[in-house]
């Protein structure tokens, strides 16, 4: 996927990286250049060390199931999520247990809380504009 097939609004917040890069198909998050604390939700300075050097880095989109719900109703703007959905956070062991958002795709046997997913970057359309957004698989691995 690419940038031209997602609406992506300019931001001068913290994260516009992160949507950035998702729009180039890529899942990335920032890193204290100061410490090596990594950062979600993203910020300008870092609360451990003071550092204003947040490094952005790309990172592979595995993780553990931290939490998940299945909803059962569409929500104004999302319908064309289509119900029920199941929402997933996942913490990524390898980002200091800093954790992302996302839809689960495909079969939910297995779906547990410590359930290993990868995720992929896809498109999710929320009041008529196309948007990046995680889509999570489970892996079939166990933890």
């Amino acid at each position: 996927m690419s940038e031209a097939d997602f609406t992506v609004r300019p931001t001068t917040g913290a994260d516009g990286p992160y949507w950035r890069a998702l729009a180039e198909g890529r899942v990335e998050l920032p890193r204290c250049a100061g410490c090596g604390r990594w950062h979600w939700p993203a910020v300008f300075r870092c609360g451990e060390c003071g550092s204003w050097d947040q490094q952005w880095h790309a990172i592979e989109a595995r993780g553990t199931v931290f939490s998940w719900t299945r909803t059962w109703h569409a929500f104004d703007g999302s319908e064309k999520i289509g119900v029920p959905f199941i929402s997933l956070i996942v913490e990524l062991p390898q980002c200091g247990g800093r954790r992302l958002l996302g839809l689960l795709e495909g079969d939910a046997d297995g779906l547990r809380i410590g359930a290993k997913v990868h995720a992929r970057v896809a498109a999710t359309e929320i009041w008529g504009e196309r948007i990046p957004a995680l889509s999570w698989t489970l892996s079939g691995e166990t933890a």
